[in-house]
């Protein structure tokens, strides 16, 4: 199982970011996909995660309205769309695999997922 995240930048107040995990080696559609971000000195938080065919999403009520995260199961990618950032959306983002084949609902429990990506870094700053 790989999972390789790319798009992190550093962008001003109020700009836009789109992250994407690239999956492979394993059947991607069986599986809820979430994204995670850890600040320096806090601890890893849940953002988003989607279900497996995509039709149904969750957000930390920190990013509703502002984040959308997406999947495309041919491509075996998932996407985070970030937009109206905050300095305080400043962190290292990683995607995650759920630990459970076939789940039927998204956790937002780290512990929940078991392959993770490298992390990609998101600097909000003026």
């Amino acid at each position: 199982v790989q999972l390789v995240e790319s798009g992190g930048d550093l962008v001003q107040p109020g700009g836009s970011l789109r992250l994407s995990c690239a999956a492979s080696a394993f059947t991607f559609s069986s599986y809820v996909m979430g994204w995670f971000r850890q600040a320096p000195g806090k601890e890893r938080e849940f953002v988003a995660g989607i279900s497996r065919s995509g039709g149904n999403t969750y957000y930390a009520d920190s990013v509703k309205g502002r984040f959308t995260i997406s999947r495309d199961n041919v491509k075996n990618t998932v996407y985070l769309q970030m937009n109206s950032l905050k300095p305080e959306d400043t962190a290292i983002y990683y995607c995650a695999r759920d630990k459970r084949y076939y789940r039927n609902y998204i956790s937002t429990t780290a512990s929940e997922y078991d392959y993770w990506g490298q992390g990609t870094q998101v600097t909000v700053s003026s």
